[in-house]
């Protein structure tokens, strides 16, 4: 099901616009993320041999979706980085110090969607603003729409799940130590890891 513009270079300039799919349509409106059936997280490359994974326990969020034009859909995160979790305590407090992230002076990352795009299928591609620290750079995160349901409670939901890479140096997350075998503790490629539950709030009363 196509919730965004599909790209097409080669379109001519003048079309007649396609019908809109009933299914899309009843899609449009509001979302809130469901934190507790979301989750946001990170893998890195450590000592140059195995990954480490963690995860932002605190993140709140929003989406617009649109399904009658669907261009103007939108995607807002904030993420709370003191809430960081890799499972052992200090590391994660190495990572919410000045070394890493600085969670006492910057503590949120955020990202606020500029364009989406589809890809092919149920596959999208949401680029917008990310936010780290005091750097904000452009990101393109590739998701796949896992479908809508509603729930047990007569919730609406939507789901997403996709991920993208990105260099940490270019938020100036600098921190590294060289190992006596060569190479360094930390890679500096990180992927970003997005599964998103979100409910759909309820139409205003007439």
């Amino acid at each position: 099901m196509a919730l965004f513009n599909r790209k097409n270079n080669n379109a001519p300039t003048a079309t007649i616009a396609a019908p809109v799919d009933p299914a899309l349509a009843a899609l449009t409106g509001d979302y809130t993320i469901d934190p507790a059936h979301s989750s946001i997280g990170f893998t890195v490359r450590h000592a140059m041999v195995t990954n480490v994974r963690g995860s932002f326990g605190e993140h709140e969020g929003n989406l617009k979706l649109d399904g009658h034009s669907p261009a103007n859909s939108t995607a807002s995160i904030d993420v709370k980085i003191a809430s960081v979790d890799t499972g052992i305590a200090d590391r994660d407090g190495h990572l919410v110090s000045g070394d890493f992230f600085d969670a006492e002076k910057f503590p949120l990352m955020t990202f606020r969607s500029t364009q989406a795009e589809q890809l092919g299928g149920d596959t999208y591609r949401i680029t917008g603003d990310l936010t780290i620290k005091d750097v904000t750079r452009p990101l393109s995160i590739d998701l796949e729409f896992n479908g809508s349901a509603t729930d047990v409670y007569g919730n609406e939901r939507v789901g997403f799940e996709g991920s993208a890479d990105i260099l940490r140096s270019e938020w100036g997350l600098t921190w590294n130590a060289a190992l006596e075998t060569g190479g360094v503790m930390v890679s500096d490629k990180v992927k970003l890891n997005f599964d998103i539950s979100a409910i759909k709030a309820a139409a205003p009363q007439a």
